[in-house]
């Protein structure tokens, strides 16, 4: 299983408009992007600013897709607008402990 994952730092008072725009960009990823599964963001309680996304995708394919279509390339310039560090991941899945 691979996955994308970002590891963001919203700029001090920034994080609501953040985690609007990543909704709107994960919203249009689930309805156009072949290969994307459900998306989820995560809010660090102790540092609200800090965030991480991930994902879970079928291919690097499609993964490359998506990193290539102008949305991804707009959405990237619009979180460097409101984020102080973006640190953007791609990962494989080596270890799953089921309950």
């Amino acid at each position: 299983m691979l996955y994308t994952a970002g590891i963001w730092v919203a700029k001090k008072g920034k994080e609501r408009n953040f985690i609007a725009a990543w909704k709107e960009f994960a919203e249009w990823t689930s309805s156009n992007v072949v290969g994307a599964g459900n998306a989820r963001l995560l809010q660090d309680i102790e540092k609200p600013e800090r965030f991480i996304s991930f994902g879970p995708w079928e291919s690097v394919e499609s993964i490359q897709q998506w990193r290539n279509k102008q949305e991804f390339k707009e959405f990237f310039a619009k979180a460097k607008e409101l984020c102080e560090s973006i640190q953007p991941n791609t990962l494989k899945s080596v270890v799953e402990v089921k309950k």
